[in-house]
């Protein structure tokens, strides 16, 4: 079985597997390729993307700069914005569903280390040899949540449709659909319902109305 194989089973890959290697310096090299870019370089910035990621929606935009770190496995759905300092490390996939907004330096990261030092350093493969290993949990993210800055998503998390992650969260376990989350650990804080709705809101709108 080659390594990324073993990563989308969900069991121990070694990340210094030469592909992998392989796989990683030209998404890094991207990465960097995109963060020299200018934002209104709108036509080298897709070409960019389009050779970083499995799949981005139309619609899309990412300020930058960027750090995927396979880009392959990740999956954006149509109209996400992603502010400065978006950070997907997809050793497994993550999936992110439409219109999604995300604040800045917003980290999603799916890589799992052994918790025992020794085990962190080695481990017996099935060949023989010794190596540095570890494994990865997928991420899925929902249709239309919006997360505040510096959001960090940990391996495994599954964000339903309609959801808000406060601020500074660290989301360490599912969120249901249409719920407001927030804190370290991230837990829910309650559902949103109509009572959410900015028309309720005179102060700040202004001369602006919901659209019924």
């Amino acid at each position: 079985m080659r390594e990324e194989e073993r990563i989308m089973a969900g069991i121990m890959f070694c990340p210094g597997d030469p592909e992998l290697r392989a796989i990683k310096l030209k998404t890094h090299n991207l990465d960097v390729d995109y963060n020299q870019t200018h934002e209104d370089e709108t036509e080298k910035r897709a070409a960019i993307l389009k050779e970083i990621l499995g799949e981005m929606g139309e619609g899309s935009f990412i300020q930058g700069p960027i750090a995927f770190h396979y880009g392959k496995h990740t999956r954006i759905g149509k109209r996400f914005f992603g502010n400065f300092n978006l950070t997907i490390q997809d050793d497994a996939p993550v999936t992110i569903g439409d219109d999604c907004n995300f604040g800045p330096n917003v980290t999603i990261v799916t890589p799992c280390h052994p918790m025992l030092p020794e085990e962190r350093k080695r481990l017996m493969c099935g060949d023989g040899v010794v190596r540095r290993l570890c494994y990865a949990k997928p991420v899925t993210i929902g249709n239309d949540c919006w997360f505040g800055a510096n959001v960090v998503v940990c391996p495994g998390v599954t964000i339903g449709d309609g959801c808000v992650i406060g601020a500074g969260s660290v989301v360490t376990r599912d969120i249901p659909p249409m719920n407001f989350a927030a804190g370290n650990p991230c837990r829910v804080i309650r559902e949103l319902t109509e009572a959410d709705s900015m028309k309720y809101k005179p102060e700040i709108m202004g001369d602006k109305r919901v659209i019924e």
